[in-house]
């Protein structure tokens, strides 16, 4: 009897090993069809390595993947398993996938900077422009203080997680940045965690973002 696939990535692998006109673990990924769960259940259902519950979890990972969102936009087709191409994306698809790779790459620190603007010299000191200039920093300055003590009092809510929850399937929560959010524990290797935000995103982060909810 083979052993069952439980990590997310070997089945991923597996997925690209069966069906590589669908699949891919790396370079462009490609658009699928909408409702291909069922698909990959119905022919992978003599097949005892895999589980619907960890094929579904594996499916979605791959579909919030950044890769894979880039590839849903307006016009692109979606493929079945076999890649025959079934539907186009469309408008909505298309902006609700950039929308959500956006919002990905803002909170993980990697949206890309804004192009350097020239900035036109400023010509003379104005008494008004340096008062505006002044008034500005202290504002910010107000709201960095503000921010760190609110940070202080979130994070001195947050109770570690004990090591023996920390498994998949449990209700954690997991601090992304400065606000700490609901999720589901999907996959522990090591001191890696995969967890599914209530989005629908699945993620990896360290044991040290896991806290009790």
């Amino acid at each position: 009897m083979e052993t069952k696939r439980t990590s997310t990535k070997e089945i991923i692998a597996y997925l690209a090993e069966k069906f590589p006109a669908c699949f891919s673990i790396e370079g462009a990924a490609k658009p699928l069809k909408v409702g291909i769960f069922q698909d990959l259940a119905e022919k992978l259902k003599e097949d005892e390595t895999v589980s619907k519950t960890r094929l579904r979890q594996a499916l979605r990972h791959y579909t919030s993947s950044w890769r894979y969102l880039k590839t849903i936009k307006l016009g692109n087709q979606r493929i079945d398993i076999d890649g025959n191409q079934v539907a186009e994306i469309d408008e909505a698809q298309a902006e609700y996938a950039s929308k959500t790779l956006k919002e990905s790459q803002e909170k993980f620190g990697n949206k890309k900077p804004k192009d350097n603007v020239p900035q036109k010299p400023n010509k003379g000191n104005k008494p008004e422009a340096k008062q505006v200039t002044d008034a500005k920093k202290k504002v910010k300055f107000k709201a960095v203080k503000s921010t760190k003590r609110a940070e202080v009092k979130v994070q001195a809510k947050l109770k570690p997680v004990e090591t023996a929850l920390i498994k998949a399937g449990n209700k954690v929560k997991v601090q992304l940045g400065n606000s700490p959010m609901d999720a589901t524990i999907t996959e522990v290797t090591g001191k890696d965690v995969s967890v599914q935000l209530n989005s629908g995103m699945v993620i990896k982060t360290q044991i040290e973002n896991i806290y009790s909810q």
